[in-house]
């Protein structure tokens, strides 16, 4: 699957001085980084090992969803 067809929400947090990064779409997905550009590796690494769980335990992914700005 194709994990750059998934939104990808980052925010930063200035209590902690970080940036949150998850996916609205999927339950679970979300992690944080000192930089915007290490929120954005750490998001898609673990919408990756998200997905692959996933797919190795028969779940139904659901399918990214579309946001019009």
């Amino acid at each position: 699957m194709n994990t750059s067809h998934y939104s990808i929400t980052i925010q930063w947090d200035p209590r902690d001085s970080i940036y949150i990064a998850s996916v609205p779409g999927l339950p679970g997905v979300k992690t944080h980084g000192d930089t915007y550009q290490e929120a954005m590796t750490n998001i898609l690494e673990v919408l990756d090992m998200w997905i692959e769980d996933a797919q190795k335990h028969g779940e139904t992914l659901s399918p990214p969803k579309i946001y019009v700005a």
